[in-house]
């Protein structure tokens, strides 16, 4: 392996891969603003129409999938351990993703828009999104995924072996 060369998380170690998830939503959701400060500035250039396209594929393909690992996989291991406060923070964030879901609906238009080289001003429903995600994502770190190094190694080794099969790796 070359040296400083970051290696990719692979099913096999599935809270690597969903944090690494995390780092793709911060970075996607942090787009969400500065496409707004662009399209403000420039309209829906060639620049704005592929972030725009960008976000959408992320939001739309990949965060649903990262969603239903959580919840149909993740959480229930999880849950098995018979924590209430980890069980709590659980239902907050399986909560959360209804929510996001909510705000995602009302911003994906706009964004659709860009795509198509529309650039009105976005609905306030973007920055709500983005911010939500990124408080998400930090709490989902903060108070769940810790507690996934109490899990049986056969128990992630399935877990990860159902995202992959989601994937249709």
């Amino acid at each position: 392996m070359l040296p400083n060369t970051p290696t990719i998380p692979s099913f096999e170690s599935p809270i690597e891969l969903l944090t690494a998830c995390h780092d793709k939503v911060r970075r996607f959701a942090s787009l969400c603003g500065r496409l707004a400060e662009h399209t403000a500035r420039h309209g829906a250039d060639d620049q704005a129409r592929t972030a725009a396209a960008g976000i959408v594929r992320y939001f739309t393909i990949a965060a649903p999938l990262h969603h239903e690992d959580e919840e149909a996989d993740l959480f229930p291991a999880l849950r098995a351990l018979g924590d209430e406060t980890l069980t709590a923070a659980m239902q907050a964030l399986e909560d959360d993703h209804d929510t996001l879901d909510a705000l995602w609906e009302q911003a994906r238009p706009w964004l659709q828009a860009v795509q198509q080289g529309s650039a009105d001003a976005p609905p306030e429903a973007l920055a709500q999104f983005a911010a939500h995600y990124l408080r998400h994502v930090e709490r989902e770190e903060r108070e769940v995924f810790p507690f996934a190094t109490r899990l049986p190694e056969p128990t992630l080794r399935a877990i990860g072996q159902r995202m992959a099969q989601r994937r249709g790796a």
